[in-house]
């Protein structure tokens, strides 16, 4: 089931990607999708209503795509253990019946202390 709604989600993000780009910019170079002044679809459309059918489909792949991404996450969740880290506990060593080593310290040598001279 989770393959097949990620397959969904992928066609979903490439028509929303590619409706994206047929919409005609306010920046003068024209759309890919009709021509210039005819307005879109081949003049079955006014210039106007292509755009607004063209944002009503983008809301549309929109709104699909995040419904999609919410029931990945939801389907991806269902299948782990709830609880917290801290809950876990420390992790067992098998070390734990042995006393730490103690480190070697030189040992000073006894050194009788010296007389001092006779004069």
């Amino acid at each position: 089931m989770q393959e097949t709604l990620t397959v969904i989600q992928l066609i979903l993000a490439i028509a929303m990607i590619f409706i994206v780009l047929i919409q005609q910019s306010e920046g003068g170079m024209g759309s890919m999708g009709g021509g210039g002044s005819g307005g879109g679809m081949g003049g079955f459309m006014t210039g106007r209503a292509t755009a607004n059918m063209l944002t009503r489909v983008t809301a549309v792949l929109a709104a699909l795509f995040m419904l999609s991404s919410l029931a990945l996450a939801i389907m991806v969740d269902s299948g782990r253990t709830r609880g917290s880290i801290l809950d876990q506990g420390a992790p067992k060593t098998t070390n734990q019946t042995q006393t730490p080593a103690m480190p070697n310290v030189p040992q000073i040598p006894s050194v009788p202390p010296s007389t001092p001279p006779k004069p």
